[in-house]
C-alpha cells in the first residue's frame, strides 16, 4: 500500500515584466491623487473667501498634499535621492547594500539556521515517511531511476578511457602481481584434494577422452604397427592396431568404473605433492614466480585492462539507456521497495529519520556561517543600481500604497486640524 504525499499549491509568482507594469500603475495612481490633491487645493484656496466651507476642503486638500509629499520622499529616499538631491540619508539601498547584505545574512544565520530551528522542522514533517510514500509511486520510482541513469552515464563519459585502464592495470599488478601466487595455489590445491575436488576434473577429462576414441578410432592407425618390423604381414599391422586402440580404449573405461583405480591414486598423489612443492619447494616456488614476471611484463596485461573497461563500459552504457533493461527495472523495483519499507516499517523510518535529523544537525552546526556568508558574498557582488532596480520590482508597488495611505491620512488629518481649530476658534 502507497501514500500519496500532498504538497499545498501555491499561488503563482509574476514574472519581472508583471512586477514592473504594476509598479508603475501604482506609481501613476499615487501621483495623480497627488495633482488631484493640488487641483483641489488651489480651487479651495481661490474660493474659500467667498464660500466658507471651501476652507474645510482647503485643509483637507492640503493634508493630503502633505501627507503625498512626505511619503513619497520616504519612499523614493529608500531607493535613491530624491530629485537628485544629496540629502543625507537617502538612497539607502545603493548606499548600504553590502550593510544590508552583512545584516541579512546574519538574520538568516541567527533566525533561519539554529538548531532549535530547523531539527525542529525536520522532526516535525517526518522525513522517512514522505520520502517512502513518494519512492513507493512507480511513476516515481521510474522517474528517480531516469535521472539516476542519465547521472550515471554522463560521468561514464567524463572518465577516460586510458585513465581508467591505468587504475585497473595499478589494481591489477598491487592486488595480482605483487603477492606470491604459488603458496596460495598451492594452499587452494591442498583443500580441493583433502575435499577430493579432484575428482570431478578426472571424471569430465575421463569422459571427454572415451567419447574421443570412440569418436575416432583411427587416431591410432599406424603409430604402433609402424614400430614392428618390416617382414611381419599387413594384417598383423591392423591387428596390432585394433589392438591397441581397444586397449586404450578399455583402460580409460576401466579407470572411469573404479573410484579406486592405481591411476585414480596416482593423480591423487600427484597432486598433493605438487600442491605441497607450491606451499614449501623453492625451486617449484621459483619457477611460478618467474612465469608469473613473464605475464606481468607482457603488454597483454595493459590490453587486458583496456578490453576489461572498454567492454564493462559499454554493456553498462547500454543497459542504461534502455528503459526495458534489467538493470534499469531492477533498480526502480529497489527504489520502490525501500519506498514501501519506509512506510511499513516504523523501526526502519525512525533509523532513516534519526540519521537525516544528525547530518542535518552535523551541516548547520558546521557549515551555518559559510551558508548565510551565501547571502552577503552574493549582495556584495551585485551592482548597486541593479540592486536598486530589482529591488524596487520586487516590493516597490507595495510601497506606493504607502503614498496612497499618506495621501489619504494626509487629507483626513488636515480637516480634522482644521475642524478642531475652527471650533476652539469659535469658542472662543
Amino acid at each position: 500500500m502507497t501514500t500519496t504525499v500532498e504538497r499545498p499549491t501555491r499561488p503563482p509568482v509574476p514574472t519581472e515584466a508583471e512586477r514592473l507594469a504594476a509598479l508603475r500603475r501604482m506609481k501613476r495612481l499615487a501621483t495623480s491623487l497627488l495633482v488631484v490633491a493640488a487641483i483641489v487645493f488651489a480651487v479651495a484656496f481661490a474660493l474659500q473667501d467667498e464660500i466658507p466651507w471651501m476652507g474645510y476642503v482647503r485643509a483637507a486638500a492640503e493634508g493630503a498634499m502633505v501627507g503625498a509629499i512626505a511619503d513619497w520622499f520616504a519612499v523614493t529616499a529608500l531607493f535613491r535621492r530624491p530629485l537628485g538631491l544629496p540629502i543625507p540619508h537617502t538612497a539607502i539601498i545603493p548606499t548600504r547594500k553590502d550593510e544590508i547584505g552583512a545584516t541579512l545574512g546574519a538574520f538568516v544565520e541567527d533566525e533561519f539556521l539554529s538548531d532549535d530551528v530547523v531539527l525542529g522542522k525536520l522532526r516535525s514533517i517526518g522525513i522517512s515517511r514522505r520520502l517512502g510514500g513518494w519512492l513507493a509511486m512507480p511513476a516515481n520510482a521510474e522517474r528517480l531511476t531516469a535521472e539516476a541513469t542519465v547521472a550515471a552515464r554522463g560521468v561514464l563519459e567524463l572518465l577516460g578511457d586510458d585513465d581508467v585502464a591505468d587504475v585497473i592495470e595499478r589494481l591489477a599488478r598491487k592486488h595480482l602481481f605483487e603477492p606470491e601466487w604459488s603458496p596460495s595455489i598451492g594452499r587452494v590445491g591442498a583443500r580441493l584434494v583433502a575435499a577430493d575436488q579432484q575428482r570431478a576434473a578426472v571424471d569430465a577429462l575421463l569422459v571427454k577422452a572415451e567419447d574421443w576414441l570412440v569418436a575416432h578410432p583411427e587416431a591410432f592407425g599406424s603409430m604402433v604397427s609402424d614400430r614392428l618390423p618390416r617382414w611381419m604381414p599387413g594384417f598383423v599391422d591392423r591387428l596390432v592396431d585394433d589392438r591397441a586402440a581397444r586397449e586404450v580404449l578399455g583402460f580409460v573405461r576401466a579407470v572411469r568404473a573404479d573410484p579406486r583405480h592405481p591411476l585414480r591414486e596416482a593423480i591423487d598423489r600427484y597432486l598433493a605433492d605438487l600442491a605441497d612443492a607450491l606451499q614449501h619447494d623453492p625451486a617449484t616456488i621459483a619457477r611460478v614466480e618467474g612465469i608469473k614476471l613473464d605475464l606481468l611484463e607482457s603488454p597483454r596485461v595493459r590490453e587486458f585492462a583496456g578490453e576489461a573497461w572498454t567492454a564493462v563500459k559499454a554493456a553498462l552504457d547500454e543497459s542504461l539507456a534502455d528503459p526495458s533493461s534489467e538493470l534499469r527495472q531492477s533498480l526502480a523495483s529497489a527504489i520502490a521497495e525501500v519506498g514501501s519499507r519506509l512506510v511499513a516499517d516504523e523501526a526502519l523510518a525512525a533509523k532513516v529519520d534519526t540519521w537525516v535529523t544528525d547530518a542535518a544537525a552535523y551541516v548547520v552546526r558546521t557549515y551555518r556561517h559559510e551558508i548565510a556568508g551565501v547571502i552577503t558574498e552574493t549582495v556584495e557582488r551585485w551592482d548597486p543600481a541593479e540592486t536598486t532596480r530589482k529591488l524596487e520590482i520586487q516590493v516597490g508597488r507595495d510601497l506606493q500604497f504607502i503614498r496612497i495611505n499618506g495621501t489619504v491620512v494626509g487629507a483626513l488629518a488636515g480637516l480634522a486640524i482644521y475642524s478642531v481649530a475652527t471650533a476652539l476658534h469659535a469658542l472662543v
